[in-house]
This record gives C-alpha cells, structure tokens and sequence, in this order.
C-alpha cells in the first residue's frame, strides 16, 4: 500500500494543495494526507511558533505514515517544499515532488509586475477579481515579524541537505511566481544529487501552482511520475 504526505506552504494551509490532494484520491488508492502545521490553516497563529515546530510536526505525520504504509511519496508547496526535501535525507522516501519550492524566494522583478496588476485592477475597480489580491489580503497583519524570520531559520535549515537528496524527484515551477522566482528550479536540480530528476515550468502559473491555471495539467504530471515505475539502481 502506498502513503501520500503533502505539506502546505508558509502562511497556507491543506487549502492551497486541495485540487491535487483530491485528484489523487479520485485516481489512485493511496492514503493521501494533508496536515496542518503549527499555527497554520485559514485563520493564523503565528506567533511564539518555531520552525522546528512546523519540521517536527510534518516529520510525526511521516512516521505514523511510514507505520502503516510499504510506499511512501513526498510533496511539498514552497516552504514545505524544503521540509519534504529534509525528511526525504533522514526517512526512506520512494518518491518526492517539489512544488514552488522555496530554495530562494522573492523574485521581484515578478512582485513588481504583480503589484502593477493590483495597481491597475484597484483603478479600474476589479479588485475583489484581483486572485492575488484576494489572497494576500487577509494575511496582511496576521504575520508577525518573528514568524518570517523564522521562515528564513528553516529555509537556511534545511536547504544543506537538498544535497543529499537521492530519491526520484519531480520539480515543478511556476514561470510568473513572484514569491519564488523561477531560477529556483535550476538551482535545486542542481543543488540535488539524484539522477532521476524531472523539472516542469509552467508559463501561467503564479506561486500558488495547485490553484493556477495550469493546475489539471499539474495534476496529471504529477500522478504520472508517481505512478512510473522506479528504475533500478
């Protein structure tokens, strides 16, 4: 049997992973879980949270995972992109999917021309058609200072063992992300020492990938890999 583990991104919750968590569920027979970490989900809590709390409680959901399944596949969104690539070193991990994952983050020749579309929508009154607008929106002033800078801790963190990463990995990048920039994707298929690695950008995609227009296209690209057979060593 196979156990799935999908874990959100910074500030996110299992909401911005629902469209493929569901596919998945609907395709295959796998036990697909998305958890929760520490002061996450729709409504923050943010503050007095480490990042060993956010890597410790993604790793507990791992274990109890790996408890009852022979098959384990990794995917992890931005932030949690890099804690799947820090379990994957110290757990035996059949499979990993990077989605967005935030190696490097801000891309801000992309946060400029997104911040030019707010601007362009709040003139013409579209805001609240605004998908980024909306989104960031209630975020705003829900993050306390010390939860960035702990975001930061665990992206230094982890981003040694990308690696000693040897698993089968699948990395997805969307090409308008302002949060991550593109690039990333090159840097961790270099920064990765596996040599089965698959990379994938998406031209329409935003940082938010499993909800952007290229998100059926995700979906199935992402099950493919994770359905092909593992090559022998």
């Amino acid at each position: 049997m196979i156990g799935c583990l999908i874990i959100h991104g910074y500030t996110g919750g299992p909401y911005e992973l629902e469209p493929l968590a569901n596919y998945l569920k609907e395709n295959t027979d796998w036990h697909v879980e998305v958890p929760t970490l520490p002061g996450h989900g729709r409504k923050l809590a943010l503050e007095n949270i480490s990042h060993q709390k956010w890597i410790s409680a993604a790793e507990q959901s791992l274990i109890k995972l790996k408890e009852k399944y022979d098959t384990i596949y990794l995917i992890g969104f931005s932030m949690g992109g890099m804690i799947a690539a820090y379990l994957t070193t110290k757990y035996k991990v059949d499979k990993l999917v990077l989605l967005a994952t935030a190696g490097k983050y801000l891309s801000l020749k992309q946060l400029s021309l997104d911040i030019g579309e707010v601007f362009i929508d709040s003139l013409k009154g579209n805001l609240s058609k605004n998908k980024l607008y909306v989104n960031y929106k209630k975020k705003l002033g829900a993050v306390p200072l010390k939860a960035n800078i702990e975001f930061l801790r665990l992206v230094r963190f982890t981003r040694k063992y990308l690696k000693k990463v040897d698993s089968p990995v699948l990395i997805a990048q969307g090409q308008q992300d302002g949060m991550v920039p593109y690039k990333t994707a090159y840097y961790l298929d270099k920064e990765i020492i596996s040599d089965r690695k698959e990379v994938v950008f998406f031209e329409r995609s935003r940082h938010l990938i499993c909800l952007g227009d290229d998100k059926d296209t995700l979906n199935k690209i992402i099950h493919k890999f994770l359905m092909k057979e593992k090559l022998p060593n």
